[in-house]
Parts: C-alpha cells; sequence; structure tokens
C-alpha cells in the first residue's frame, strides 16, 4: 500500500506541476497584451516571448527526464539495489547512507549537467545574457561540489548520527543543528561563500555611494559595509542583496545593477532592501526556524521504518531511505506550506516596497523595477496559479499598482 502511494504522489507531483507550466504556456501571445504596453515595447516583447518559450522547452523536458528516472527507480526497486550495494562494501551505519546519498547526488548532477550547458551556453548566450566561459562554469562546478562534500557532508554525518544515537529526543539536536547553520549562513554567507565565486570590492566614494549613505542616514540605518560584486563575468542580469545581522550587516551590489539603473533607482532598491531589515523580515526568516523543527519532528517517524524501508526495495529500514520516502510522502503538506510561505512573502515584499515609498522614492522604485524586468526579459504576464503557487515576490504589475496608492495616499 505504501509503495502505491509513492508512485501516486510522484506522478501527481510531476502532473501538477506540468499543468501549471502548460497553463503559462498559453498565456504566451505574439501581440503585447494592454498593461505590459509602456513597458515592453513590441520588439522587445517578442523577443521576452521566444525567450520564455525556449526556457519553457527545456523546463519540460528536463522535468519529463527526471520524472521519467525517478519512475524506473521505484519500478525497479533501484533503491534497494543500491542499497544492497553499498552494504556489500560497507558496515557502518553512517558511512552506508552517506555513500548512498553521495551516489544519488553525484548522478543527479550527472544527469542535470547537460541541461544546465544548454541553458548558459545555449540558451542565455543568443539572449545576451551568458558572460561566461566554459573555463568558469567548470570552476564553478567544482567548487559546488567541493563546497557540497565538506559542508553538505559534515552536516549529513551529524544529522545521521543525531537521529541513530539520540532516541527520542534526535530531532532536537538535528534542528539546533540546522538553526545554528542557517545563522552562521546568514553572518557570514557573503564573507565566506561569496569570495570562492565572486570578487567582491568596497563601492568606491562617489555620487553614489555618498546617496547610499545619506539615505541610509536619513532613515537611521547604520551602513558601512557596501560593496561591488563582479557578477558580469557571469551574466548581464542584475540584482542587489542585503546579509547579515548587527555589525555584520552587508548591502552588495552586482555591477551590473550599477550599470543599469540610476543613482536615484539603486537607492530606491536599497530602501526596499533596507525595509525588510527594519520590518523585521530578517528576523522572520530565522523564526521559520519553528518550521524546520517541525518537520524535523515528522521526519524522526519516517527514519528506519521498516515498512517504509520495503516499500523502496530493501529488508533494512535505514536514515537514508526514510529520507527519501519523506520527501515523497510529505510532498502535498510541503506544498501547502509552501503556499503559505510564499503568501508571507509576498505580504513582506509589499511592505518593503512600502517603506522605500515612504522616503518619497516610489517612482525611482518603480522605474527601477521596470528596467530590471525588461532587462532580463521576465514575463510579466504569468498565470495567476503559478503566482499563487510558486512566486515568493509580487509581479511587476502588482508591485506598480500597489506602489502607485501608496503614492496617492
Amino acid at each position: 500500500m505504501i509503495y502505491y502511494t509513492i508512485l501516486l504522489f510522484v506522478i501527481l507531483d510531476f502532473l501538477w506541476t506540468q499543468y501549471l507550466a502548460y497553463r503559462n504556456r498559453k498565456r504566451m501571445n505574439p501581440n503585447i497584451p494592454e498593461q505590459l504596453i509602456g513597458i515592453y515595447d513590441q520588439e522587445k516583447y517578442q523577443k521576452q516571448q521566444a525567450y520564455q518559450k525556449e526556457n519553457s522547452r527545456i523546463g519540460l523536458f528536463s522535468g519529463f527526464v527526471s520524472f521519467v528516472i525517478i519512475l524506473l527507480i521505484l519500478v525497479f526497486n533501484g533503491f534497494g539495489y543500491l542499497d544492497q550495494y553499498v552494504r556489500g562494501y560497507i558496515h557502518n551505519s553512517i558511512l552506508v547512507s552517506l555513500a548512498f546519498i553521495g551516489i544519488l547526488y553525484i548522478g543527479n548532477e550527472i544527469i542535470s549537467l547537460p541541461f544546465s550547458l544548454y541553458d548558459t551556453f545555449v540558451i542565455e548566450k543568443k539572449y545576451g545574457f551568458n558572460k561566461s566561459t566554459l573555463q568558469i562554469f567548470w570552476i564553478d562546478q567544482l567548487k559546488g561540489l567541493i563546497l557540497s562534500v565538506i559542508l553538505g557532508g559534515l552536516i549529513l554525518t551529524l544529522l545521521i548520527w543525531f537521529y541513530n544515537g539520540f532516541g527520542n529526543y534526535a530531532w532536537l539536536y538535528a534542528w539546533g543543528l540546522i538553526t545554528a547553520f542557517s545563522l552562521f549562513m546568514t553572518l557570514f554567507y557573503s564573507n565566506i561563500i561569496v569570495p570562492l565565486f565572486n570578487k567582491q570590492t568596497p563601492l568606491e566614494p562617489g555620487e553614489l555611494r555618498n546617496a547610499i549613505e545619506k539615505f541610509s542616514q536619513k532613515a537611521g540605518f547604520e551602513l558601512t559595509n557596501i560593496y561591488v560584486m563582479d557578477a558580469s563575468k557571469r551574466s548581464t542580469k542584475a540584482n542587489a542583496y542585503f546579509t547579515g545581522l548587527g555589525s555584520k550587516k552587508r548591502i552588495v551590489l552586482f555591477d551590473t545593477l550599477i550599470n543599469d539603473l540610476t543613482t536615484d533607482e539603486i537607492v530606491a532598491v536599497l530602501a526596499h532592501e533596507i525595509g525588510h531589515y527594519k520590518k523585521k523580515h530578517i528576523i522572520q526568516h530565522l523564526i521559520t526556524s519553528i518550521y524546520i523543527g517541525v518537520l524535523l519532528f515528522i521526519l524522526s517517524f519516517f527514519l528506519n521504518n521498516s515498512t517504509l524501508a520495503l516499500a523502496l526495495g530493501s529488508e533494512i529500514p535505514s536514515f537514508h531511505l526514510g529520507i527519501i520516502a519523506f520527501s515523497i510522502l510529505f510532498t502535498p503538506i510541503s506544498l501547502l506550506l509552501g503556499l503559505l510561505m510564499n503568501m508571507a512573502s509576498r505580504k513582506n515584499e509589499y511592505e518593503a516596497d512600502a517603506y522605500a515609498a515612504s522616503f518619497g522614492l516610489g517612482d525611482s522604485l518603480i522605474s527601477g523595477l521596470k528596467k530590471l524586468s525588461v532587462e532580463a526579459l521576465s514575463n510579466l504576464n504569468p498565470d495567476p496559479w503559478n503566482v499563487f503557487v510558486y512566486y515568493s515576490h509580487p509581479t511587476l504589475l502588482q508591485r506598480i499598482e500597489r506602489l502607485r496608492l501608496n503614492n496617492q495616499e
């Protein structure tokens, strides 16, 4: 019964994601929609539609390949055979789980690699986004693999140790570990991880730095760490982000952002990021660790479960088989929780926009968001169901409408 439930959930999840993708494709239209006139011109809109179609096709194909592979693995007891194979060479339970998950991870990377190469060097290059080289791509892949092995392997080892040795309280130790790691990444991600891939340099004195510092003083936001990241060596797409807490606060601007936006527009974008901090959204993200704790508690009932192990083709219950069963059977609840989290995230985005608008930066934020969206060939007319299910940010049109309402108040 559990085996067929797992199969059913995998099939339904695939059909659901493909249905939502189909709804998005139905909204494609060679003629520019009325609501996008003035944001996209006809030529740019045609380019955006072509870009969206190509991304949709590669997404459809990669999703289908992944679905077929997982389905074949489940039908032919692939997880059970892999478990048996690993146990033929390794006898320590922690090492068995690490080897099993490591093999699946490498297999997934190998399957994903052709799609990643095609996306980067065919689609992104065709539409003028990719600035990366094959050398940079392969170095990034290697660095990512090493980071995954070191950080992922360390955390996974500790999680397996907790669940194998601490009984009913294992999930509490696991929760503490994940929370501590999340806090560490919030504080030090930009200092430790980012420099492995990109160079960050302090923003030079001048008009832009003066304008940012003037706004931060006006907003009562102590900010001395303003950095520029050399994102242009990989892509023309622009962005900015805020990270850290307390004295570790840091604003990072992509160099492409500085090239694409005016000083007022950049300040407005940063005001939005500062708004997240002022509205305690950063703290809210940490509070979501409660959600992680609940997941880890539920997970404890799946691990070392002989019924679930048998459903996946093995007679020996284990941590790694429990993880796989959990990830599949938890899909409906995960979808629901994801909806709630995205709703909260969209609310936070509106609040951060309103914060920027409260300093008279509403129009500058609107013009900046328009430029960023158009230059990135973003889909500004997505299907409402896709927005509701997947979007952590409101659409550009929704943000513009809300900002204009704020300006009228």
